[in-house]
């Protein structure tokens, strides 16, 4: 899946959200404390991570890569 952002990053809770993955920001906060996001293949523990163009978001099955209109 490719999300496109307007900005030149997105954090990652709001980016959860956007995708579908995370039906609001405590469910986003959940994942991401649990352990069940990665970021580029690392997993990440920061809700407020900066999500830029290029970067791969992985969770719940699926696979996330973000581009920019910048």
């Amino acid at each position: 899946m490719e999300i496109t952002i307007r900005d030149e990053f997105i954090k990652l809770g709001q980016l959860l959200k956007l995708a579908g993955i995370a039906g609001s920001g405590i469910d986003a906060k959940i994942m991401i404390e649990n352990g069940e996001v990665t970021v580029n293949g690392e997993t990440e523990l920061r809700r407020g991570k900066k999500i830029r163009e290029g970067d791969v978001v992985a969770a719940d099955g699926t696979t996330i890569t973000v581009k920019s209109l910048m």
